[in-house]
């Protein structure tokens, strides 16, 4: 009881405030639920209870996705103990929402998955989790992590260093990634074995790449012509994953690869889309919220006012 309720009731305070119309009462180790919305929150007492026994941490946090996810008639027991990979240091790392699940599960059952979505709902994170677990279970031989020097443009050239040094602040993201998921020393040796490749979109033309995890970025900056030419690139034994956000193109001409994209592929056998919203976004739950003003503020919900 006390994980469930929480430090002082803290717990009980918040599902109380969240569930006004429950009438909740703590009798030793019973909880008894009546009123307008017994039923939420008595799955959700019984969520909690499932997350408790298979050692799942109750936050603040996690507490707050539970009321969320049971809300929406989803099942929160079954996406925060779905194990995608045992990281540095023994960490698990599990999807924090519904849509996450669906993600990684697309990428698991698909050889070309786009994730598509707004900041902070995990696109990159999880790609790099499930690169890494195809890695360590011999699915594939390396990870290709590439995005398009939008920003840049011909400028990459003169930034200073080696081509590491200049597409390091591109690829940033997926680094922290990387070096959350195997460590320091761990990363450190993928790169100096080249099992994992890092290069700019444009070094990918005229390659094949086979038995390889590959990661194409921020891929709402490339041009249809270069998204057809990564597309092509992808060959025996290898997974590829698309990750980008159609409300920020930088792209000049603001011609990106990335839209409408589904109605091309989405008939394709082995190409999934899998679409993140706001009640995916796990940073501060203030992101949340400014994600889901600016698709209120757009008249065509692309989240641009």
């Amino acid at each position: 009881m006390g994980p469930l309720l929480g430090e002082h009731d803290r717990h009980l305070r918040r599902i109380e405030e969240a569930l006004p119309e429950a009438d909740i009462t703590v009798r030793g180790n019973e909880v008894h639920v009546s009123g307008p919305d017994a039923s939420v929150a008595a799955t959700l007492f019984e969520e909690l209870v499932v997350l408790a026994e298979r050692g799942q941490r109750v936050d603040e946090r996690t507490l707050d996705r539970t009321i969320d996810m049971v809300r929406a008639d989803e099942k929160p027991s079954l996406v925060f103990t779905h194990d995608i990979l045992r990281a540095d240091k023994g960490r698990v790392i599990r999807p924090k929402s519904a849509g996450q699940k669906a993600y990684v599960e697309a990428i698991a059952d698909n050889v070309v998955t786009f994730g598509i979505g707004p900041a902070g709902t995990g696109k990159s994170w999880l790609a790099v989790a499930m690169a890494v677990r195809a890695l360590q279970a011999g699915e594939v031989e390396r990870i290709i992590l590439t995005r398009p020097a939008v920003e840049a443009g011909e400028r990459l050239g003169f930034l200073p260093g080696d081509m590491m040094a200049k597409v390091d602040p591109y690829l940033r993201p997926l680094y922290d990634a990387l070096h959350d998921m195997v460590g320091n020393d761990g990363m450190e040796r993928l790169l100096d074995r080249g099992i994992v490749e890092v290069a700019p979109l444009a070094f990918m033309r005229g390659r094949t790449l086979n038995a390889s995890f590959i990661i194409l970025d921020e891929a709402q900056n490339t041009t249809p012509e270069q998204m057809k030419m990564f597309l092509t690139r992808i060959g025996f034994g290898s997974k590829a994953v698309i990750t980008g956000d159609i409300t920020q193109v930088d792209v000049q001409g603001g011609r990106s690869g990335l839209g409408n994209l589904e109605k091309v592929l989405g008939h394709i056998d082995g190409i999934a889309f899998a679409r993140l919203g706001g009640r995916d976004v796990v940073r501060h739950r203030i992101v949340q919220d400014i994600v889901d003003a600016y698709e209120k503020a757009s008249p065509e919900g692309r989240g641009s006012p």
